[in-house]
């Protein structure tokens, strides 16, 4: 599930794909047209500049910008950075796998099983899916075509 960190961040990236070229938004006024709190948008909005997605300058002319187009940023990059891995449950990530305590064998579990194929069809969507397609409104029909005949319909 998708946390409030992870839908803030979605909502401050769409925010500053919007803006021109060029140009930067300063934290507080992010914060208001999204209706996020100030300093829980500062730790998200750090974060994502750590990674790279975003800059910062300080400053007149200053505050935040995407780091690179907005075609060059996936949203399943995102969405791990803040929200850590995709899959449904832990022993089903690829990223931070862990056996669970009540199962005596991992590779033959119909629920490990289950919530891998989850998984995948998650990754395959938000890997797949860039910040403009997300602003554009999803772009979901040509993702579509990468998901397995059962997943797609």
């Amino acid at each position: 599930m998708l946390t409030k960190k992870g839908k803030y961040g979605l909502k401050a990236l769409v925010d500053l794909a919007r803006l021109a070229p060029g140009e930067t938004a300063f934290i507080n006024d992010i914060a208001s047209r999204n209706n996020i709190p100030k300093k829980f948008l500062d730790t998200i909005l750090l974060e994502l500049r750590n990674v790279g997605i975003l800059r910062s300058k300080k400053g007149p002319g200053g505050g935040y910008s995407l780091s690179r187009p907005a075609s060059e940023i996936r949203i399943g990059h995102v969405i791990r950075t803040l929200d850590g891995p995709l899959a449904p449950i832990r022993c089903a990530s690829r990223t931070a796998y862990e056996a669970c305590d009540d199962c005596a064998d991992p590779e033959t579990c119909q629920v490990r099983r289950s919530m891998t194929e989850v998984r995948d069809a998650i990754a395959a969507i938000l890997d797949n899916m860039t910040l403009e397609q997300f602003v554009a409104g999803g772009g979901i029909e040509t993702i579509e075509e990468k998901l397995p005949v059962s997943a797609a319909s």
